[in-house]
């Protein structure tokens, strides 16, 4: 099987890495973390979300974030957003985003948490939100949760994520982002799940979304390439998790993936020298370390060391 000789990765640090943090982070920290990002060589950024602040106090300050990231924004970079329903969607366009997301799941039991509706009625409810993105020429990208095993239900079957990411596609979103929520899935389960995902959809038009609970993101990763996906969401430092999914560790570290596309000779345009000290950084920030094995080890190469608070 050839490889990928390039592959995109979406940084999803500023909304899925930190939208379940206790305590309130800045909006200059927020702005920041983005900025260094975009130097690192990050071309699509997730951002912040346009949703409740009553369900995602940490994203109240959306509007705020995008007002400050497009003050001094990087040539190059499009900065996508989460927007659940309309009202989202026109915050979000009002506030300047290039790009805008929707979110679904492949576990009945796990949108009714989530999102409080069955899977049918989350897609009814994107309908609006793609029209008017249509109308308004911002592309929109869908997001599938719990694609190999859900903490309510166990392990989720390929064909329910195919059937999703085929209507996702269908009602105009541009990619799908496969995502494995509590990270149970193994190189053999995401292959069965991306086999039948690659009936109904290209792999020019998925993304793979690895949570690394068990250790496994890398090695799905890699199975990935190895199906023809090449484009991955990471979060810079290992940030984040899932407050619907106990025990969910966060993404795959944005530089753990990075490390593991240099070693095959593939190409992202990202610096991982950059993107080390900013993993270092923010964490340093939120009083942690890096939650990744490439970012204390690339330190520890460098003659530095992992702040903490």
């Amino acid at each position: 099987m050839t490889l990928p000789s390039r592959v995109r990765i979406v940084e999803v640090g500023p909304r899925d890495g930190l939208q379940n943090e206790p305590l309130p982070v800045s909006v200059e920290t927020k702005a920041e973390l983005v900025a260094r990002l975009a130097d690192a060589g990050l071309t699509t950024i997730e951002t912040t979300a346009f949703v409740s602040p009553r369900w995602v106090p940490q994203m109240a300050d959306a509007a705020k974030v995008m007002a400050r990231v497009n003050a001094s924004r990087r040539p190059g970079v499009r900065h996508t957003v989460l927007t659940p329903n309309l009202k989202g969607f026109e915050a979000a366009r009002a506030a300047g985003v290039d790009e805008v997301a929707v979110f679904a799941a492949a576990s009945e039991s796990f949108s009714q948490r989530n999102i409080n509706c069955s899977i049918d009625e989350s897609l009814t409810r994107f309908e609006p939100v793609l029209a008017a993105a249509r109308e308004a020429s911002l592309p929109v990208r869908g997001y599938i949760s719990c694609v190999a095993g859900c903490p309510y239900e166990g392990a989720v079957a390929p064909r329910a994520v195919a059937d999703i990411a085929a209507r996702l596609i269908a009602m105009g979103c541009f990619e799908v982002s496969l995502g494995d929520t509590i990270g149970s899935g193994n190189p053999a389960t995401i292959r069965a799940m991306l086999d039948a995902v690659l009936a109904r959809v290209p792999a020019a038009q998925l993304a793979g979304h690895y949570h690394d609970t068990w250790g496994m993101a890398i090695a799905n990763i890699l199975v990935s390439l190895e199906a023809g996906i090449a484009v991955f969401d990471a979060s810079v430092g290992g940030l984040g998790g899932c407050p619907y999914a106990p025990g969910a560790s966060g993404n795959v570290a944005t530089e753990d993936v990075q490390w593991l596309m240099q070693g095959l000779g593939i190409d992202t345009g990202v610096d991982l020298d950059a993107l080390v000290d900013t993993a270092a950084w923010i964490s340093n920030e939120l009083g942690r370390r890096p939650a990744s094995r490439v970012a204390p080890a690339r330190l520890a190469q460098r003659g530095k060391a992992c702040e903490n608070r």
